[in-house]
């Protein structure tokens, strides 16, 4: 019995912006279960008595000094923009306009 439906896949899709082929959805569907058994299979390892850990060794954060220092001369920090307007960088538009919802 599948876990995860060829619609959950397409809404997820659809979600994240990405268009999917019909052969890509369904390699996607195949994939996510293989990846929902693999983790099926970490709940059933005993973890009582294991700290939570983020690394696998201790290693120290080097921390530097949070003190104020001269900002880049926008010249400077705008030499290699492929585009810009005025002191700014022109990036593609990523939201829609609140408008046309």
């Amino acid at each position: 019995m599948a876990r995860i439906s060829r619609q959950e896949v397409e809404h997820v899709a659809a979600l994240a912006r990405l268009v999917l082929e019909e052969s890509e959805a369904e390699r996607a569907v195949g994939e996510l279960e293989a990846l929902l058994d693999y983790a099926a299979l970490l709940e059933s390892v005993d973890t009582e008595g294991v700290p939570p850990t983020s690394h696998v060794l201790a290693l120290a954060t080097p921390m530097r000094d949070d003190t104020a220092s001269e900002s880049l001369e926008p010249e400077s920090a705008l030499a290699n923009a492929p585009e810009r307007e005025g002191s700014a960088f022109v990036v593609p538009r990523v939201i829609d306009d609140e408008d046309a919802g």
